[in-house]
């Protein structure tokens, strides 16, 4: 299991690939991106453990959002992923 400074640790590079990786919404003013184009990072794929697991896990601490309780490749590509807190 892994501890919690790594999690941590881990959904920061998220958060930090979300706002590089998507753009920000006019309206709401987060920044979104799908899970496709995360997936398909190569920085991301290289960086974290476990993309879905990451995503999970900052999903639990509602730094993100997103529709589907599990994210598959290919099946939710298209799955907008929704960056919650802008710190």
């Amino acid at each position: 299991m892994a501890n919690t400074a790594q999690v941590e640790h881990e959904i920061s590079l998220l958060t930090n690939f979300i706002r590089s990786i998507g753009k920000q919404n006019s309206s709401s003013g987060k920044y979104e991106t799908t899970f496709g184009d995360l997936f398909r990072s190569d920085e991301v794929q290289n960086t974290l453990e476990s993309l879905a697991g990451t995503l999970k896990a900052a999903k639990r601490r509602k730094v993100v959002s997103y529709s589907s309780e599990l994210l598959l490749q290919g099946v939710h590509d298209k799955e907008l992923i929704t960056l919650e807190k802008n710190e």
